[in-house]
């Protein structure tokens, strides 16, 4: 028999109808001229291009589980934001759908906070293309500026396979580093399998380095977010950092924190 869907799943189909106002209707008094607050359920089902009879099952959590078409369109029609899209397909047993592309601008407070640790604790912010968007001033003094106009400076695989990497981490260093950066693009490229910008990324370390193509045949994804990384500063020396990488889903942004330790 079909999975049934569990009563939560009805209860917030519910709760998002009542906060939706009646199409092309103010949300301002409302109650006086409906009996209910918010969507019809006909209206609801008449917008996901669902039949009225099979929706209400839905709410009553009598109908099997949903397809990810359906919950996709109940999604639209009752104009949820991604965190409540996604809280929807939990509720069915479905995986959130994953993102097309990461958002490409970092939130003000990130920035703010970024801006206040610059003469303290570098940090960086890059997406899930592995691209890097902001850096506050530590960590520019740290790892230097990019010299290189390819279209990937800013990528931090990229980076990896370069003269600034042997430079920041050493010969020992830069090779763990390329070895994890080389497993984090094969799970950018799963994340985002038709992304043109990461498959001509992939394209061109395999032309140019062997040392890449090594790393790539062993087929590793990895999940390092905390490391003791060893780096060298222009001014300072060798120093070393507690690196902790922190995850923002909705916009699929990475913060990496190089905390001073020792």
């Amino acid at each position: 028999m079909p999975t049934r869907i569990k009563a939560d799943f009805g209860q917030y189909l519910r709760h998002q109808r009542a906060t939706m106002a009646p199409f092309g209707q103010p949300t301002d008094g409302l109650a006086s001229r409906r009996r209910v607050p918010g969507l019809r359920r006909q209206e609801v089902a008449e917008t996901a291009g669902i039949s009225v009879e099979y929706y209400t099952r839905l709410e009553q959590g009598r109908a099997p589980r949903p397809s990810r078409e359906v919950l996709t369109a109940l999604a639209r029609a009752l104009g949820l934001t991604a965190p409540e899209r996604d809280h929807l397909f939990r509720l069915a047993g479905e995986l959130p759908p994953e993102p097309l592309a990461p958002d490409c601008k970092v939130r003000p407070g990130l920035l703010h906070l970024l801006r206040g640790l610059d003469g303290t604790v570098p940090v960086t912010i890059h997406d899930g293309r592995l691209d890097v968007m902001a850096r506050n001033a530590a960590a520019a003094e740290l790892l230097g500026t990019q010299s290189s106009t390819s279209r990937y400076r800013h990528n931090i695989v990229h980076q990896g396979f370069s003269a600034t990497a042997r430079r920041v981490l050493g010969d020992e260093g830069a090779h763990r580093y390329a070895r994890w950066a080389t497993a984090e693009l094969r799970s950018a490229m799963g994340r985002y399998p038709d992304d043109e910008y990461l498959r001509s990324l992939f394209a061109e370390l395999s032309a140019t380095s062997a040392t890449f193509r090594s790393y790539w045949e062993r087929g590793e994804v990895m999940a390092d977010r905390s490391a003791v990384k060893r780096l060298h500063h222009p001014t300072r020396g060798w120093l070393v950092f507690q690196s902790e990488m922190l995850h923002d889903p909705e916009r699929d942004h990475w913060i990496v924190i190089y905390a001073p330790s020792g």
